[in-house]
């Protein structure tokens, strides 16, 4: 079967960029993922009402976040529950699942050093205990359709990280929040008792918040 050669372009942040991919045989190429990655990523405009009761933390947060093609509406949630579940000041949104050396939300000092390294889904054991070692402190909500094999394979390989704290949520809610994701959207969350009230659109929804390992610190 002869070679085929596949040119993808995007228009990103004003510029025209080229992919071309020499493939074969071309009954291999995968076409809907080399189209995920010509196209640009979508922006969210999001507000939340933090009211921590369990840490003391009282907040109006303010985000632009952008969400790659190939990330689902699951975990752009997953990482904005992280972002209220672990908040502390001048946390910031990396690149995402663009920059593989950095987390989803982190918290750096003036010297550069990773003060608060975060993360919201299903990583390897090995990213974890490697950013555990570079960073003053890493969280991790753990989240996904396969988090109870993940719980299985990983989470026993974390034991002896004292820096560490990972949570998870219902995946249900998880899911209730994704399917009422807008382009621009107001939460108001509640966390107190361990449990996360969290109401949008005047309709209130709940989970626990299982931790899996460590503790839920005051930030």
């Amino acid at each position: 079967m002869p070679m085929k050669l596949v040119e993808l372009a995007a228009g990103i942040s004003g510029e025209l960029l080229h992919w071309t991919v020499c493939l074969a045989p071309w009954s291999e190429i995968n076409i809907e993922r080399l189209a995920k990655m010509a196209l640009p990523s979508t922006i969210y405009k999001v507000s939340i009402q933090l009211s921590d009761v369990d840490r003391g933390i009282y907040e109006s947060l303010q985000a632009t976040v952008a969400k790659h093609p190939s990330e689902t509406n699951e975990r752009l949630v997953a990482r904005l529950l992280a972002w209220g579940i672990f908040y502390e000041a001048d946390l910031a949104f990396t690149k995402g699942i663009c920059a593989t050396d950095e987390p989803d939300i982190w918290l750096t000092g003036p010297d550069g050093r990773v003060m608060l390294w975060i993360e919201a889904g299903l990583p390897d054991s090995d990213r974890i205990v490697r950013a555990c070692r570079h960073s003053e402190r890493v969280a991790l909500l753990a989240s996904g359709k396969a988090l109870s094999n993940w719980d299985q394979q990983h989470l026993s390989k974390l034991g002896g990280l004292s820096n560490l704290t990972v949570v998870s949520l219902e995946q249900l809610f998880i899911n209730r929040l994704a399917d009422m994701l807008e382009r621009s959207f107001d939460w108001s969350m509640t966390i107190t008792e361990g449990t996360v009230y969290l109401t949008v659109n005047g309709d209130t929804l709940e989970t626990s918040i299982n931790v899996k390992y460590g503790t839920l610190t005051v930030g």
